[in-house]
């Protein structure tokens, strides 16, 4: 019984494949609307050259769209800066919500991020959570920009009701003039038609590259109506490389039991003995006069030449008479680049930190700013190459 089935099942089959040739074969009415259906695979190059060629002429093509985006950028840009920028609106407590799905909403986490860091605050509202109760971090002050580049995502359009209702505003940012998004929105900034520039023609690329410079503009506008200032920026970056550079040499410096400060007329061999320390070593001794104010820096490098020279004797004469007198310092409060500019210039390894009346308040050691000054100088060898580059 099971040979027969098996049987069965066997010509029933080759039956099956034999009507499926015959009616998709190249000829036939049905046969050929298939094959014309069909994507034909297209041939990806593989030499470097080609595919650099293709990589620089994506990047064209979203720059081509960028400045048509720029092109129909209209006074309706003007009007939502008045809305976001409104003074009332922000004393009343109004931030920026931003929404969207899929890349879009990949797009809004960025928007508000950059927000943020420039001064304008900003949240993201998950379309998807929003219908299941995020709705209630919306305020009434608030002016929520709604991401779509169709204008048309079921998500989105499902949300513009009590939005509207709840907020004081809405923004749209899509492609779409004529979309539900661009007639519903309060203000819409359109930015298309584009035609995306991945090799389908599908996955959003040129859409989503506009989307992010558009709300590039939008904070950059606010940070600049409002008059930012590197002050105010620092206080929202006060970590990673950035947040270095833009610190000031207060929070950088070593001070108190990491500091070696000596009288200038000490010998050489009585500060060495006395200097005992705790915490990060540094490799100079801060000297100062009567009256406390910074006179002079002996390094350990100095200690080093004494020796080398065999200048033995030297090292029992105050170390007023060995030290370099008058040397280079920053006053509390300055930016961290600017010490790390004039120890790059005048080739130090410390610098000492003065206070108002000029005693030692503190020293920067060259250790401490190794990771700023190396990337400071891989920006500095970057601009260097494209200008270069530019120039060939």
């Amino acid at each position: 019984m099971q040979a027969i089935g098996a049987d069965l099942l066997f010509l029933w089959l080759f039956g099956y494949s034999q009507a499926w040739n015959l009616w998709a074969k190249p000829g036939s009415r049905t046969g050929e609307k298939f094959m014309s259906e069909t994507v034909t695979p297209q041939v990806v190059a593989t030499n470097d050259t080609d595919r650099c060629a293709y990589g620089r002429e994506v990047l064209r093509a979203e720059a081509r769209a960028l400045l048509a985006a720029a092109d129909r950028l209209d006074d309706r840009f003007a009007q939502a800066l008045d809305l976001l920028g409104d003074p009332q609106r922000l004393a009343e407590g109004g931030r920026v919500g931003i929404t969207g799905v899929g890349k879009s909403a990949d797009i809004g986490q960025k928007m508000a991020g950059t927000l943020n860091s420039t001064g304008t605050r900003a949240y993201v509202l998950d379309a998807t959570r929003a219908v299941h109760g995020d709705l209630g971090m919306v305020h009434p002050a608030d002016v929520v920009l709604v991401l779509s580049h169709s204008g048309e995502s079921e998500e989105v359009l499902r949300l513009l009701p009590p939005l509207a209702e709840m907020a004081t505003a809405l923004v749209g940012i899509t492609g779409n003039p004529r979309s539900t998004l661009a007639n519903k929105a309060n203000i819409a900034l359109v930015y298309g038609p584009l035609d995306e520039v991945c090799p389908l023609g599908l996955a959003p690329s040129a859409s989503t590259t506009t989307m992010l410079a558009l709300g590039d503009a939008l904070a950059f506008s606010l940070s600049r109506a409002r008059s930012l200032t590197p002050e105010q920026f620092a206080r929202f970056h006060p970590a990673g490389s950035l947040g270095r550079k833009l610190s000031r040499v207060d929070t950088l410096m070593r001070q108190g039991s990491e500091l070696r400060v000596a009288c200038s007329t000490t010998t050489v061999r009585q500060v060495f003995a006395r200097s005992r320390q705790q915490g990060r070593r540094t490799g100079a001794v801060m000297l100062v006069d009567e009256s406390g104010q910074l006179c002079g820096l002996f390094t350990d490098s100095d200690l080093a030449r004494l020796i080398e020279e065999r200048r033995e004797a030297d090292l029992d004469l105050p170390i007023r008479m060995v030290m370099t007198r008058e040397p280079a310092t920053v006053a509390l409060g300055s930016r961290a680049h600017e010490a790390m500019d004039l120890m790059r210039r005048r080739k130090l390894s410390e610098l000492p930190v003065v206070d108002a009346e000029g005693r030692p308040a503190g020293i920067l050691d060259i250790t401490d700013l190794l990771g700023m000054a190396s990337a400071s100088a891989d920006q500095s060898q970057d601009g260097k190459t494209i200008q270069a580059k530019r120039a060939a």
